[in-house]
């Protein structure tokens, strides 16, 4: 059985709360996605539910040829996994995904980070916790952190992610897409 692959990808946003998580993080991605194709058709994330306002947040599917992504930069980094990884995944995602009314932004988790507390709050995820989980859950990765303190540059602390691309994301949406290349345009 042949492995497949899965995406994730990192990106600045130039937001005022991506700016304020870069400040904290000193780290040049503050928003972090899993993606099931190399073409990024199919993004995951726990972010803004409305482009225009933060504040209302959870579960979604994103766009990444979105006005909120327009400008972005990113680094997408790719892993193999087998097909019962990747069915446990989809199911963990499949299951938010039917009761995403259930599911929150995770504001209390950002804020923890500021005050070095854990914050666990049943049915929130930030971004990077969120891609965690899916990741925790699918079995492809065990982290050394509790889940909830894991940053986007914290979901690479493995070697089984490998650079593919590094730039910006509309860019990487115009290169003529072999899906079994790899990129690597850093």
């Amino acid at each position: 059985m042949k492995n497949k692959k899965i995406y994730i990808l990192l990106t600045d946003t130039k937001t005022v709360l991506g700016r304020i998580i870069k400040l904290y993080t000193k780290k040049p991605y503050s928003h972090a996605s899993i993606a099931f194709d190399l073409e990024l058709d199919e993004v995951y994330s726990f972010g803004r539910k409305m482009p225009s306002n933060p504040f209302i947040g959870g579960f979604v599917r994103e766009n990444i040829t979105s006005k909120l992504f327009l400008n972005a930069r990113c680094a997408i980094y790719s892993c193999e996994v087998s097909e019962t990884e990747l069915q446990r995944m989809y199911q963990f995602i499949q299951k938010i995904e039917r009761e995403k009314h259930r599911y929150r932004y995770n504001f209390l988790g950002l804020l923890s980070f500021i005050f070095d507390k854990n914050v666990v709050r049943e049915n929130a995820f930030f971004c990077s916790q969120f891609v965690a989980t899916v990741l925790t859950e699918g079995g492809v990765v065990t982290y050394k952190k509790p889940l909830d303190r894991i940053t986007p540059d914290d979901l690479l602390d493995t070697e089984k992610f490998e650079l593919i691309y590094e730039g910006n994301l509309q860019h990487y949406r115009n290169i003529n897409i072999e899906p079994q290349s790899v990129l690597n345009i850093v």
